[in-house]
């Protein structure tokens, strides 16, 4: 049996962590002048994954 593909836009979006997988936040690239420093600044740092969306995110990236 031939091996399972990986989804690559899944591969590029998600990051395996001890406790599951993290993404990036959106709204932080583009139309910036608008959002408040606070905002921009909170939407900084990676965040994990929610509990609902970890089995999609499994299977989507088998063997990461």
């Amino acid at each position: 049996m031939s091996k399972m593909k990986s989804c690559s836009g899944a591969a590029k979006r998600f990051k395996k962590t001890a406790n599951g997988f993290k993404h990036k936040q959106s709204h932080t690239s583009h139309i910036l002048t608008k959002k408040s420093t606070k905002r921009k600044r909170q939407l900084r740092p990676m965040m994990q994954i929610a509990a609902a969306d970890k089995a999609l995110i499994k299977r989507m990236l088998p063997y990461i």
